[in-house]
């Protein structure tokens, strides 16, 4: 269903009208009498039929395992402790940890492979598989070019069924990882339903709270651009390095890119707040 919100009934005098242009936050919709106009209310409950679909869709691994195969990334297939998508939504401490049978997986590969790892790349479905499918692969072929160019060391790519942010510090720590990032799909939004998060750890282990994570939030078409959001966790990743720390204790402080500093020249401030000169 599709529902046309280009010319809603409004004041053409409303302020607020320019707005909406600029934002998808439901602004200016007009009214009928004391409510809102039919289309504004179809719309509304269309965007809220997209958000319960996104929760409840089905996370495809099995295609982002053959994406992921394509360019030549290995992959591990794990699942949480929450063995269904009713238990995942009643239980999400379950969500947090491995099962049983795939914290064993990760053991034998840790085995197999001694000496650990500087980074682990973790994909769960979240509250939103579809953000995951939308976005985890073009994301990845961002940063793999420059994570090999840093010279880190990393494990094939993770991929968690039911799994929420914490399950990558089990991981993480199971296979001895320096580093962790997880791509995540958000808790949708009325605008949003295929929003995906960035989560970042240093020093992974079971039982760190959200103080020791960086958050890169909204990474999608439509807001945090894959450019932008590689180019913040690149950044992350590096003063991690330097500091051995993530977390409240590392911010992030990544220059804005430029078109100017693209072509070779020096960042020079946040383009965003610097005052144009006259």
């Amino acid at each position: 269903m599709s529902v046309d919100m280009e010319n809603p009934p409004v004041d053409p005098q409303n302020p607020l009208l320019q707005l909406r242009r600029l934002t998808p936050a439901r602004i200016a919709l007009g009214r009928t009498g004391t409510s809102l106009p039919t289309g504004a209310q179809l719309e509304f409950q269309y965007a809220h039929a997209q958000a319960r679909d996104a929760v409840h869709l089905a996370f495809d691994h099995a295609g982002l395992r053959a994406q992921l195969a394509d360019s030549g990334s290995n992959t591990l297939l794990l699942h949480s402790a929450a063995h269904n998508r009713d238990l995942y939504l009643q239980r999400p401490d379950l969500g947090r940890r491995l099962s049983d049978e795939s914290a064993q997986t990760l053991r034998d590969h840790a085995v197999a492979h001694p000496g650990g790892v500087d980074l682990v790349i973790v994909i769960a479905d979240g509250l939103s598989a579809l953000a995951v499918h939308r976005h985890a692969v073009p994301f990845l072929a961002r940063i793999q070019e420059q994570i090999a160019a840093d010279g880190w060391s990393v494990a094939p790519v993770v991929l968690v069924e039911q799994g929420r942010v914490a399950v990558a510090d089990e991981i993480g720590e199971l296979l001895g990882a320096k580093m962790v990032v997880i791509l995540i799909g958000e808790r949708p939004g009325l605008s949003s339903p295929d929003s995906l998060g960035l989560y970042f750890t240093y020093a992974p282990k079971v039982g760190l709270t959200d103080a020791h994570r960086n958050c890169i939030s909204n990474v999608r078409l439509e807001g945090l651009s894959y450019g932008m959001a590689a180019h913040r966790l690149l950044y992350l990743m590096r003063e991690a390095c330097r500091r051995k720390l993530s977390g409240v204790s590392l911010k992030d402080e990544a220059q804005v890119p430029t078109l100017a500093s693209d072509a070779g020249e020096d960042i020079k401030g946040n383009f965003l707040l610097d005052t144009p000169k006259t």
